[in-house]
């Protein structure tokens, strides 16, 4: 297991660029119909008759994410210092290197100041930013800038567990093999109790059944 661990100097900003550009899904199916051809299969046999605007459909699907702008959050007055923390998200992105899936665990904490975001909201977020060619390292430190914006300080940590196809089917071959990023910003960079209960509370649900 990799673990990396970031911690914000200054705050960042909640806004990150994602893919823009308009997918043409006619001239990705016939990309993928040249690349069948140029792998020795035949794109007109039965069972890859339709694969190409299949694929093609897919790419469009997965890289036009719902948005994250979204989130919403509801005034608490009656917090008292808690922490709160979301897990068992569960995304897929593709990794921007090799082009093969990758599946992140996400968990992500923060201490509210009088308002609370909705929960539903944080699978929305993690789900925005993996839908792209990504490294999971961006990923984290995406999902824990965009939560900054949208709860309004840096009290936040973003821990994420993946599992990458491009290390376990190709190269080295460890299916086993699991990474581990985490981001903490704020009183979660400064306040060691603090990020040991989330740490801890964290890798408790990984282990969960």
């Amino acid at each position: 297991m990799t673990t990396s661990i970031a911690s914000p100097a200054v705050a960042p900003t909640a806004a990150v660029a994602g893919p823009a550009a308009v997918i043409d899904t006619g001239r990705v199916a016939g990309l993928i119909h040249q690349l069948l051809v140029e792998l020795g299969e035949d794109p007109a046999r039965e069972g890859l008759s339709g694969t190409p605007g299949r694929v093609a459909a897919w790419w469009n699907a997965f890289l036009s994410p719902d948005g994250a702008s979204t989130a919403t959050s509801f005034t608490e007055s009656q917090l008292g210092g808690q922490l709160v923390i979301v897990g068992g998200m569960s995304v897929w992105s593709l990794c921007e290197h090799h082009m093969l899936p990758m599946n992140l665990q996400v968990t992500a904490g923060y201490v509210p100041d009088g308002e609370v975001v909705g929960l539903s909201k944080f699978g929305r977020i993690a789900q925005h930013f993996a839908g792209r060619l990504q490294v999971q390292e961006r990923f984290t430190r995406q999902v824990a800038e965009y939560l900054n914006g949208v709860i309004g300080h840096e009290d936040v940590a973003v821990a994420v567990r993946g599992v990458h196809l491009c290390m376990g089917m190709r190269g080295v071959r460890m299916e086993e093999a699991r990474t581990t990023t985490v981001h903490s910003g704020g009183r979660f960079g400064t306040d060691p109790v603090l990020s040991q209960r989330f740490i801890t509370l964290t890798t408790g649900m990984w282990r969960a059944p």
